[in-house]
């Protein structure tokens, strides 16, 4: 699949009219129909005016082929980040809410539960031996302070989930770090809950974050890894349409110039140019033709 392709069919083409009249030529032709520049994600040449232009440094950063994949894996990863905080806010929120009212939920737990206990055993559930209830009868036992500190680990979660996503979703580089380090923190914990018991829940949250921090490390090349931050971004250079081009126009062979007489040629440092000695025709004789050069000149007449 052709990433460049598909991210321009979606999100339009990039193309770009820099100052540099060299560079110009390069990234554009003229057709029948007008110039046609040519777009900086997937090289297509484009007819119409460019979408910008200016100074090399002004032009627009575009992300192509497996980079393009790469930001859409990324982003994935940050919706999931995005819904775990969703959960550990509303989590957090519901334990700061049952903290201030535990007495009257407790009551009216206790109020309800016979009527609810009837109508599962009628449907043929037994909550005698249920967790679920077990937990909630746990809950009411623990005093407010235990409540205050679980809430605030909730919520703090909530925010380092936030900070993972955001960081992931812009696709910076602090992102890849931050979510990086963080998921790697829990990944022993999630170990060892899935040696006291494995659940498709357990099972599914070790995959996803093991595979985030795998992939972090070895495509970003985080912490030196193939080469490190210098060999992810000579790659992403090399891999620039623009980039390309500038590399091409500076290895071209200059075009070489007239060049000048050799009496305009200056002489040796500190002294003026020497012009060449003009030449002087030699005379003919009266009778003859001209003086041969290196010859003396004839006798004369015999008596």
């Amino acid at each position: 699949m052709d990433w460049s392709l598909l991210s321009c069919g979606v999100n339009g083409h990039v193309t770009f009219a820099p100052d540099q009249p060299a560079l110009r030529e390069r990234l554009s032709v003229s057709t029948p129909g007008g110039a046609a520049w040519r777009c900086l994600r997937c090289g297509t040449f484009v007819t119409g005016e460019p979408a910008a232009s200016g100074p090399v440094p002004t032009a627009p950063k575009v992300r192509r082929g497996k980079e393009i994949r790469s930001a859409l894996i990324l982003r994935l990863f940050a919706i999931e980040r995005f819904g775990r905080a969703i959960v550990f806010g509303v989590l957090a929120y519901a334990i700061w809410r049952f903290k201030s009212s535990e007495l009257t939920i407790e009551q009216a737990f206790n109020r309800q539960l016979p009527e609810v206990r009837e109508l599962l055993r009628e449907l043929g559930f037994n909550v005698n031996h249920s967790k679920l209830l077990g937990l909630i009868r746990h809950a009411f036992s623990l005093d407010p302070r235990t409540l205050t500190w679980l809430a605030l680990a909730a919520a703090g979660y909530a925010v380092i989930e936030i900070t993972e996503g955001v960081g992931l979703w812009m696709l910076k580089r602090w992102g890849e770090y931050f979510a990086m380090v963080a998921t790697s923190v829990g990944i022993p914990y999630e170990i060892y809950d899935l040696t006291a018991k494995v659940t498709v829940l357990r099972l599914l949250a070790f995959v996803i974050n093991v595979a985030l921090v795998v992939y972090l490390v070895v495509t970003k090349r985080l912490f030196g890894v193939r080469g490190g931050k210098h060999a992810y971004e000579a790659r992403l250079r090399s891999a620039s349409i623009l980039q390309s081009e500038i590399d091409a126009l500076a290895a071209a062979p200059a075009v070489p110039g007239p060049q000048p007489a050799a009496a305009d040629r200056p002489g040796p440092a500190g002294q003026p140019a020497q012009a060449a000695a003009p030449v002087q025709p030699s005379r003919p004789g009266p009778l003859g033709p001209p003086d041969q050069p290196g010859k003396a000149p004839a006798a004369g007449g015999a008596d």
